[in-house]
């Protein structure tokens, strides 16, 4: 008698935008698992049946409906807030727009099988985590907020155009863009949402963006 074992592939729904997505897709060539691309929470919460759950889309009215999937991996993209302003049986990454471009993505957890089921997800995907306290911004948001902070207040005190500074920048420290094309491509309510919670315990970060 032959008994055959079927092995059902890792299924992971992850709710996002087509922007998102092709940044999350850039290096990759194929998937072997089954990946479920949806655009609403309704949609996501319509897949009960998955192993994992990527929210790129994050927002605080998303908690309540991704705390009902647990204990099930959910992964958010939640630069500003904190594990422990959402809830820390999540996993939480820097997703903001540009940033899932790069190989690695910075990350914070607080249990180590989940960390384990993220670094797997991850992989399907050729990016490597990169754990990090759990702290807002993580680093990379916090030095191109700090960045763009400093170009608007070079831009205020008429040391030169939007356009001169980006050049300068790219041109200088061959970052992929400048300044203030990087606050258009983030938004300019998310770098300054970091900047003001940043600057409550330390006013270095002040924001002056607008």
């Amino acid at each position: 008698m032959v008994i055959i074992r079927v092995i059902r592939a890792m299924q992971v729904v992850i709710l996002t935008d087509e922007s998102l997505k092709a940044e999350l897709m850039a290096n990759v060539n194929g998937l072997q698992e089954e990946i479920i691309w949806v655009g609403t929470m309704s949609d996501l919460q319509d897949h009960t049946e998955a192993d994992a759950y990527i929210d790129l889309l994050f927002e605080t009215a998303h908690l309540a409906a991704l705390q009902n999937i647990f204990p099930k991996t959910v992964v958010i993209n939640s630069v500003v807030d904190t594990l422990r302003e959402t809830d820390q049986s999540f996993v939480r990454i820097n997703g903001w727009p540009t940033f899932l471009k790069s190989d690695i993505v910075e990350a914070s957890c607080f249990v180590d099988e989940t960390k384990q089921a993220t670094e797997k997800i991850f992989s399907l995907f050729n990016k490597k985590i990169e754990w990090l306290p759990d702290e807002p911004g993580f680093i990379t948001a916090r030095i191109i907020s700090m960045i763009i902070n400093e170009a608007f207040i070079s831009l205020k005190e008429g040391v030169s155009t939007e356009d001169e500074i980006d050049i300068a920048m790219k041109l200088g420290t061959n970052y992929p863009n400048g300044p203030f094309e990087w606050a258009k491509k983030i938004g300019l309510a998310k770098v300054q949402s970091l900047l003001q919670k940043l600057s409550v315990s330390q006013e270095r970060y002040t924001s002056f963006v607008n």
